[in-house]
């Protein structure tokens, strides 16, 4: 009888590779979690333990080491639930790509107002009638006059970008 629990507990055990490849998905979320910054990493509430690893693994600049600090890492993972964990990083991730897609936007949107002029004005205007024609147009002509420094160019393509980001944000 005993003997027949002792298969049953073999035969209901995951392989040797199917832990392998636990083990290795434990040990590429930990290199996920070693790239966010200090103040992502206190807010996915991560035991105290894998936090200080996962600090020690940022401060770590020598290959070797980090990929002995990489497998410590993995080691703390499998004992805690990542299900959780993986599902903040991909909420986390799919925001950076809105903002990365609206950041796209709001450039060529100013770089069709510095290139274009009026024409695109216009046009954004018929998009966006909520913003501020009159100070859009005068960072245009500032940004575009030959007559300003480049210092105060530049400056002014900066504000028409944050005034541009500002009516994303609003609208």
């Amino acid at each position: 009888m005993q003997e027949d629990e002792e298969s049953q507990e073999f035969w209901d055990r995951p392989s040797k590779s199917a832990r392998k490849r636990e083990a290795a998905a434990a040990q590429d979320l930990g290199t996920r979690l070693i790239a966010l910054r200090d103040s992502d990493l206190v807010a996915l509430d991560l035991p105290e333990r894998l936090l200080e690893a996962l600090r020690l693994a940022k401060r770590i600049t020598a290959r070797g080491g980090l990929a002995r600090q990489r497998q410590y890492i993995g080691k703390l993972m499998r004992d805690i639930d990542t299900a959780p964990i993986e599902a903040a990083l991909n909420a986390t991730s799919y925001s950076n790509a809105e903002d990365v897609q609206q950041h796209k936007r709001v450039e060529a949107w100013r770089a069709r107002l510095l290139t274009e002029g009026p024409a695109a004005l216009d046009e954004f205007m018929k998009w966006r009638p909520s913003a501020d024609r009159k100070s859009l147009q005068a960072l245009i002509v500032k940004a575009t006059s030959e007559r300003i420094d480049s210092g105060s160019r530049e400056g002014a393509s900066r504000q028409l970008f944050r005034a541009l980001r500002d009516s994303f944000d609003a609208g």
